[in-house]
This record gives structure tokens, sequence and C-alpha cells, in this order.
């Protein structure tokens, strides 16, 4: 009978999470296992109880062991704990493009211990969860747009009012710089040797890194 009712509940917790799509696959699968094995060890523990063993120092027993393991596995606790926070919240989700402890990349698996990123230069780098759910999380992938701001340096005899016009010209000119919200040109800053100008535009988010690139090179060979 335990072992029937074992493999009910584990059955039933697992379509509970595969029914739905919103709940996460991974954190019911293991509630399942969880489930039946809490089912067992009860069922194990009344069996013996019915045969007439002492069964107070069993229950002590795995207590104690429990505490034993709870102690010793505190950072892989911390990990679990912290991969239920993200699997229930979901900060980011598989696909997503995130910064998180100083790294930077795809999201590939997250797991109830650890979270799998691909890198930009295609590397496999493995976080334990505890470390991600205690810092600071930057999803690039959520919002579609963004804006982008850079800063050109111009000498001071320069014309500024044709380095805005050239600046304002670029940005019309490229099909990827969205129109609304329109570019922001305007001199930011008086440095040393230079006045530093403002250029602010908005772009797809998956424009963002090449039009960049793009944009300071157009800049610099039209000046």
């Amino acid at each position: 009978l335990t072992l029937f009712l074992a493999r009910l509940v584990r059955s039933w917790v697992k379509k509970i999470g595969l029914k739905y799509e919103h709940l996460d696959d991974t954190l019911f699968i293991f509630l399942s296992k969880l489930a039946s094995t809490t089912i067992q060890i009860l069922g194990v523990v009344f069996v013996l109880q019915r045969f007439g063993f002492e069964t107070t120092s069993i229950v002590a027993l795995l207590g104690a062991a429990g505490l034993a393991i709870g102690l010793a596995l505190q950072g892989t606790l911390s990990n679990f704990a912290a991969g239920i926070m993200l699997i229930i919240f979901r900060p980011f989700k598989q696909g997503d493009f995130i910064s998180v402890s100083s790294n930077m990349g795809t999201v590939e698996e997250i797991s109830i211990f650890t979270t799998v990123l691909s890198t930009t230069d295609n590397l496999q780098l493995i976080i334990p969860n505890g470390q991600i759910w205690g810092t600071a999380i930057t999803n690039y992938s959520v919002n579609k747009v963004r804006r982008m701001d850079i800063i050109f340096s111009v000498a001071y005899d320069t014309d500024l009012s044709k380095a805005e016009t050239i600046l304002s010209e670029i940005a019309d000119a490229e099909g990827r710089v969205h129109k609304k919200p329109p570019p922001l040109i305007k001199v930011q800053s008086l440095g040393n040797s230079s006045v530093d100008i403002l250029f602010r535009v908005w772009c797809n988010s998956s424009d963002y890194f090449l039009l960049k690139l793009d944009l300071t090179r157009q800049v610099k060979e039209t000046f």
C-alpha cells in the first residue's frame, strides 16, 4: 500500500507541473520525488511499528541524521533554496541573456542547485544558485527595446552645431535606430581637452551590440 501510494502521489504531483505551462517542470519533478520518498519512509516506520518494533528511537535517529546532514550541507541547501526562489519568481528564463556575478551569458538550464550559462565566447559557465539569488541580476532579454548612450569627444574649436547635425543625419539614415523616442544629441560635459557630446538613441535589444559598433565607425568616418 505504501509503494502504491508513493507512486500515485509522485505521478499526481508530476502531472500538475506538466499540465500547466506557467508552472516549472523541474520544480514539480523534484517535489514528486520528495513526496514519494517521504511516504515510503513513513510507511516503513508504520510497518515496523505494527510488527512490534520500537520506532521512537528510529524517528529520533532520522531527526538527528537530518539535522547532521543539514549542517553539513548548508551551502548546498542554500543553493537549493535559491533554486526554488529562481524557479518560482522567474527573474529570467531559459534563452535569456543575463549578467550576474560579473558574468554574462545566455541561460541554457535552470536546475535546483545550479544555473548554466553559455558565454559569448561559447564557454559553459555553471553558477551555484546561491550566488545568483544573492546578487543583482541584469536581464537584457526582458525588454524588446533598449536605450543606447555613446559619448563622442570633439576638439574645443569644433563647430558644435555642425557636429550635432552630422550625428542627427547619421541617426536618421540608420534603419535600426528608432524614430520614437527621437534621438537626443546634446553637449554633456566640458573635458580638459575636449567637448563631450551625448549621442542617445533607441533600438531593438537584438540590434544593440552590433549597432553600437557600426554607429561608432560611421561617426568616426563622417567626422
